[in-house]
């Protein structure tokens, strides 16, 4: 293929074993006048794999806006320039936002190049439902926005998709659990492609347990796939006299302020009245 001057490449790069690049990657990464890589020396040993020696630039999370005006100039100049990250398709919580976005603003032609990405490609084993489903990307580092974060996800009937990083995967399950309930479905897919990859359909509880467990499997990168909150059949609402509460409460207080303090007045699960009323504010918009 010819490679056309003034263009920006958005190109998807294998999650681990490399025989997964295309073709058309590798005639654009050996064609393009630059690479920007998110970390050149992870991209390296791509590259001198394939005997490609095109120059690598960095384009990380840490200097993009301030690199991204350079890029544009040289594209607009007439080069061709490839973006990519360390593994999978670049952008997808990976940094290159702020230079597509520059490249578009600008007039500048980008060209994507589909292959590899860890969403999809969890997504196509979990054995979870993916007719719908939504991205969370990474959760908060910290427990309380994290635990707040999935509070606020406790009634999406979506499949959910997260990625996390090995030193925080126990503690995100461990919230997961106490937030979500013990029984929602959850699938672990570890190290995509590798030599030690790891793909588990199991329950929260379960998997909070195993993880533990093993430290192998708190190593290396990880997408979660989560199970979507079930419906509530109408028959199976909490108790009137929980809702009554609830309703009163709501009056005067946040709803997850008032479905905790429901919960603690009527012996009902927190979780289930917080649930019930966000889906009952959905109905009531």
């Amino acid at each position: 293929m010819s490679i056309e001057a003034g263009t920006l490449y958005i190109v998807a790069t294998p999650l681990g074993n490399l025989g997964d690049i295309t073709s058309r990657a590798l005639e654009v990464l050996s064609g393009v006048d630059t690479i920007a890589a998110e970390d050149t020396r992870h991209s390296a040993r791509l590259l001198q794999h394939y005997a490609i020696s095109t120059p690598l630039i960095a384009v990380h999370e840490h200097n993009e806006r301030q690199a991204s005006g350079a890029l544009i100039e040289r594209l607009q100049a007439g080069e061709s320039i490839a973006l990519i990250s360390d593994a999978g398709t670049p952008l997808i919580s990976d940094p290159g936002y702020h230079l597509a976005r520059a490249a578009h603003e600008a007039g500048v032609k980008l060209v994507p190049l589909p292959g590899p990405s860890a969403l999809t490609t969890a997504l196509s084993v979990s054995g979870l439902p993916t007719d719908h489903f939504c991205f969370e990307g990474f959760l908060p580092a910290k427990q309380g926005p994290r635990r707040k974060r999935l509070e606020a996800l406790i009634a999406e009937r979506r499949t959910l998709v997260f990625y996390e990083a090995p030193h925080r995967i126990l503690d995100t399950l461990n919230d997961m659990r106490d937030t979500l309930g013990e029984a929602r479905p959850i699938f672990l897919a570890r190290e995509l492609t590798k030599s030690f990859e790891t793909l588990r359909l199991t329950t929260l509880a379960e998997l909070c347990e195993w993880v533990a467990a093993d430290p192998n499997q708190q190593r290396g990168e990880c997408v979660l796939v989560l199970g979507g909150a079930e419906e509530r059949p109408r028959d199976e609402a909490p108790p009137e006299e929980a809702l009554r509460i609830l309703s009163i409460l709501r009056e005067e207080l946040p709803l997850k302020q008032a479905a905790a303090l429901a919960a603690k007045i009527s012996g009902e699960k927190k979780n289930a009245l917080y649930k019930y009323a966000l889906e009952m504010e959905k109905e009531e918009r």
